[in-house]
């Protein structure tokens, strides 16, 4: 698989997801938001966490509009995948690739913890490695995470199966308290149409390792190393 991480100024994740897709066996490049064009023969474009632009109008809000997200928009067009990670998130919900909204926390506080998710499918270029209502253990750490969109849509992502991961507790059960931001139906990441991209709020790629606590998130790097 080629993987190409999209920088833009303020992000800072973009290292750790360098990280995990080469330890699952990806080859990855960088690709500087003034960019016009991805490189050749990329499978995987992926929009990492960080503070794009300072977070300036809305999180993701300026980013969506750069040169980069014209070729990210295009990859998708053609199939591609696109995985966007908490700032990623956001700004795949401002480009119009995904539907909804990223909004302030409801407790209105940085959340910062350690997040267990329940995978929602596992027949998906993203889940494949893991089992339908597998619990894993992940990082959390924005503060503009409250998932939303209005009931429609709401209903159609069910409906379709597009929920991708749910924040729960210990034992897979979906509660007010394991609910780290207050989303929708605690939807932690969602996927398009065709399950092609993927935007989720945790980070996956800070529990690759066990020498900094776990391993669960390198299940979704493997299966889109797998998938290509």
């Amino acid at each position: 698989m080629r993987a190409a991480i999209v920088v833009f100024p303020g992000s800072n994740r973009d290292r750790d997801v360098e990280r995990a897709l080469a330890k699952a066996g990806a080859d990855v490049v960088r690709v500087w938001h003034a960019e016009t064009a991805l490189p050749a023969g990329i499978d995987l474009a992926v929009l990492p966490g960080g503070f794009s632009y300072g977070d300036y109008l809305r999180c993701g809000a300026i980013a969506a509009r750069s040169p980069a997200m014209d070729a990210v928009r295009a990859h998708a067009a053609r199939g591609g995948l696109v995985l966007g990670i908490c700032n990623g998130f956001q700004i795949l919900c401002e480009a119009g690739l995904l539907p909804g909204v990223l909004m302030r926390n409801a407790e209105r506080r940085f959340v910062c913890r350690r997040q267990h998710l329940r995978v929602e499918r596992a027949d998906t270029a993203f889940t494949a490695a893991y089992r339908k209502g597998a619990v894993i253990h992940v990082a959390s750490a924005h503060g503009e995470g409250n998932y939303v969109t209005d009931p429609d849509t709401l209903a159609r992502l069910e409906g379709d199966g597009r929920v991708a991961f749910r924040y729960c507790d210990a034992a897979g059960a979906i509660t007010p308290e394991s609910n780290c931001n207050g989303s929708l139906n605690a939807i932690a990441g969602i996927y398009d149409e065709r399950l092609r991209v993927l935007g989720m709020m945790p980070h996956p790629e800070n529990l690759v390792d066990a020498l900094v606590g776990g391993t669960d998130g390198l299940g979704l790097f493997e299966s889109l190393v797998r998938a290509a």
